[in-house]
């Protein structure tokens, strides 16, 4: 990726250009020490002079109104606010007409900026003094006062916190009183220029150190630059949190979010004071200290799938190369791209009107359709459809471009969703709340509704990034989550009425991705790399699950890795330098995977035996008992020593009817509750109140025995056993109130044992026996 640089031969301002901002992706305003505001149409080349300001005012800052979200094709912002020299900022109409000025700080007025919604106004100035304003320029309330000019400030992605400097130090402060206020040193000189992002939550600061940084939100550092030769006078992020760009005296650079640079450019044009992205982050416009405005395209982005590369070499075309023949296609579009993604043999394309679909297999006639609103901000793809997110709403299309749905959920803000955020398979899509970063709203992909009984899925703690799995049936999906301790869950996406477990899989996890062809999960734990060959074991045998899994040193990758793709056996990783890692893993596994959901287990064995690895082996074992296949989970648990099993499989074969074999296999994955109901609505009492003796569940077993009303003295018979092998007495007030004047009569007991095996048995070999409801066989 790297800029392509436009600057106009000669300066269309006489002085310094203090400040930039978009109107829409094609118009720009500048504004300059010559108290000019010019306005710049992209598509015409042409330059007009919008108004002349008095000579006592010289423009600091520039913040155009926010655009109403949803509505189409970006209304046009119709006002922005500048501040000056003389103590004042003013709102400004867009044909150029002041329509009001209010005296804000003594001296300079350093920097203004509207937040997410507009409905308010944050102003700063060379007095130290941090203000709160109305849309109409009424003061609400002035948040800081300090001794030092404060000359950069920046919303929180909530419009619930400002971000400001404060010398060397940064401070973000909350609007509510008495909220807790974060301060930190963040640069060795004088901090220039803030911004904090609404999607990923970054801020970056730049300063007279000649360094730029970027932090998270609780003030960590999460990178550093080494020092320039000049002080970083601007820094300002992309629309979609992706990248950002630098600006110094000579030098613009365009930067990944986690810090590395993709491209650097040296253009003439004296110190950049201001950057700003363009609303599709597609170009940059700087402010330069030589009286130009410089405008740089974000080109050369790549895509890769397999054997096939697509680059943006130009603003509207397309190079796609295939490796395997070196083949290579040209795809032209009408207006600029914005957007794509390749993946699952489809690239998906937008650009400011329409939307492209093409098949990897033919690259000459793509479907074409026209999109509600130009700037699409993510796209995502399923192997069976994608999903299209701009500022007015989350559409699914097929790839013959038949649209699908579009779920919506209350305070949905469209613009704050990203890759971590949203998440997309064949059947299910899942979106993080922002409001609430505890909740994943989970929805229908064929219709956009709510998902099964509409409970949303609710963690303990906030939750950073999601992850649906790609294959299998509706009923088993699964979603990975990493919440803000860096610990990992899996939980399932079905929810009708039960409660349902979320289980901790990792812990330090800092990045994660389902493979695309079947449900194997991997993940960077610390500093190892950790594949999850089946991780549905943790609901079947958790035992077993360590012996699962695959892991390597990641200590390679240095800090911060992330994991770009999981394409078949292959992992691509980005390490913190922004260099490519390709890890290979074994396709054994998912080969395995193939066979079993095609119920083949003798093949299943027969690759195990093949392959002899304690981890296929384990994966079989978990996925044989998942089945309830108990043939071949006996082979496999043997296969990894696991002899206790092995014989609880092997009474569990001897047992009379069906029922009772469904329990005990349920019993095996730990789900003792619906173990118990299997056996009562098959009229087992007897068996249900036995499973609860064998686990020391004593309480539940004399419930049970009170209320049929059986077998209560062989309860109390087994209690008194249990007690006289540890040599203590009775203190439970049930159990002592059932057994008052009772004798246990042990042959007595034994003959009811034996009676209810006789009838278990018999009913099985009738064929009498009832199926048990709501379970899987």
């Amino acid at each position: 990726m790297r800029l392509k640089i436009s600057l106009s031969k000669e300066p269309k301002h006489q002085e310094l250009v203090s400040c930039v901002g978009w109107t829409t992706a094609e118009e720009l305003y500048s504004c300059s020490d010559d108290h000019q505001i010019v306005k710049w149409n992209l598509l015409t080349s042409e330059t007009s002079l919008i108004v002349k300001l008095p000579d006592d005012i010289y423009p600091i800052d520039l913040h155009w109104f926010p655009k109403s979200l949803g509505i189409k094709k970006q209304t046009q912002a119709e006002s922005f606010v500048l501040t000056s020299s003389d103590g004042k900022f003013h709102l400004i109409s867009k044909l150029g007409r002041v329509e009001k000025s209010v005296e804000a700080h003594c001296g300079a007025v350093l920097a203004g900026r509207w937040n997410y919604e507009g409905t308010a106004l944050v102003t700063v100035g060379e007095d130290g003094q941090v203000k709160i304003w109305s849309k109409t320029g009424m003061l609400r309330s002035t948040l800081a006062q300090q001794g030092t000019p404060v000359y950069s400030v920046a919303w929180g992605p909530d419009s619930e916190k400002v971000l400001y400097t404060a010398g060397k130090q940064l401070i973000i402060k909350p609007l509510q009183p008495n909220a807790k206020v974060l301060q930190w040193k963040a640069h060795d000189g004088i901090i220039l220029k803030v911004d904090w992002n609404s999607v990923n939550d970054l801020i970056l600061s730049a300063g007279e150190d000649c360094k730029y940084k970027v932090w998270d939100s609780y003030g960590r550092v999460l990178y550093g630059s080494q020092p320039h030769e000049h002080p970083i006078t601007s820094v300002a992020w992309a629309p979609d949190g992706e990248l950002f760009a630098v600006g110094s005296f000579h030098t613009l650079r365009l930067c990944d979010k986690t810090g590395w640079s993709y491209a650097l450019e040296k253009p003439n044009t004296g110190s950049i004071f201001n950057i700003a992205w363009s609303i599709d982050g597609t170009q940059i416009a700087g402010a330069c200290g030589n009286g130009h405005v410089v405008f740089a395209h974000v080109v050369e982005q790549r895509w890769e799938w397999k054997n096939f590369q697509v680059t943006l070499t130009k603003r509207r075309t397309m190079q796609v190369r295939n490796v395997l023949n070196d083949a290579v296609d040209l795809l032209e579009f009408r207006d600029r791209v914005i957007k794509a993604s390749l993946n699952h043999a489809h690239l998906v394309v937008s650009t400011s009107l329409q939307c492209y679909v093409f098949s990897t297999k033919n690259w000459n006639t793509p479907l074409i359709f026209d999109l509600k609103e130009g700037t699409v901000s993510l796209i995502l793809q399923a192997e069976r459809h994608f999903l299209l997110v701009d500022g007015g709403g989350i559409y699914l299309h097929s790839y013959e471009g038949r649209f699908i749905s579009s779920p919506k959920f209350p305070g949905m803000r469209t613009d704050i969703l990203n890759a971590q955020t949203v998440s997309l398979s064949n059947d299910t899509i899942a979106i993080k709340d922002k409001a609430d970063e505890k909740i994943i709203f989970l929805f229908e992909a064929s219709t956009g509704k709510p998902l099964g009984d509409g409970k949303l899925l609710s963690h303990k703690n906030e939750i950073s990034e999601i992850a649906l799995d790609q294959k299998g049936l509706t009923n088993d999906r699964k979603i990975a989550f990493i919440d803000k301790n860096r610990d990992l869950y899996i939980t399932s996406v079905k929810r009708f009425g039960k409660e349902e477990q979320i289980i901790k899989l990792g812990t330090m996890v800092h990045t994660l991705a389902w493979c695309d062809t079947c449900n194997i999960l991997c993940g960077i734990q610390d500093t190892r790399f950790t594949v999850w060959y089946y991780p549905n074991t943790i609901y079947v045998d958790r035992d077993i699950l360590p012996k699962t899994l695959y892991e390597r040193d990641a200590s390679e990758y240095s800090k911060n890795p992330h994991i770009v793709s999981f394409v078949g056996n292959q992992v691509t990783i980005r390490r913190a330098d922004g260099s490519l890692v390709h890890i290979s893993i074994s396709p054994y596994p998912a080969i395995l995977h193939e066979y079993v959901s095609s119920s083949k287990w003798e093949e299943a064995v027969r690759l195990c035996r093949f392959v002899k690895e304690q981890s296929m082996w384990a994966c079989l074992a978990a996925m044989a008992v998942a089945n309830r296949d108990m043939v071949t989970a006996e082979i496999a648990y043997a296969a990894v020593g696991e002899i206790d099993k092995v014989r609880y499989i092997n009474a569990i074969k001897d047992l009379p009817s069906r029922e009772s074999k469904m329990a005990h296999i349920l019993m095996f994955s730990g789900n003792i509750q619906e173990a118990e109901t299997v056996l009562l609505q098959a009229g087992l009492v007897y068996q249900a109140i036995q499973i609860n003796i064998n686990l020391y569940n004593w309480e539940r077993a004399l419930e049970l025995a009170v209320k049929y009303k059986t077998h209560v003295d062989t309860v109390l018979a087994y209690r008194q056993k249990f007690l006289d092998t540890f040599g203590k007495q009775e203190t439970n007030k049930r159990y002592l109130q059932y057994a008052e004047g009772l004798q246990i009569d042990w042959e007595k007991i034994k003959a009811k044992i034996e009676m209810e095996i006789t009838k278990e048995r018999d009913r099985s070999s009738s064929g009498q026996s009832s199926k048990s409801v709501g379970l899987k066989h």
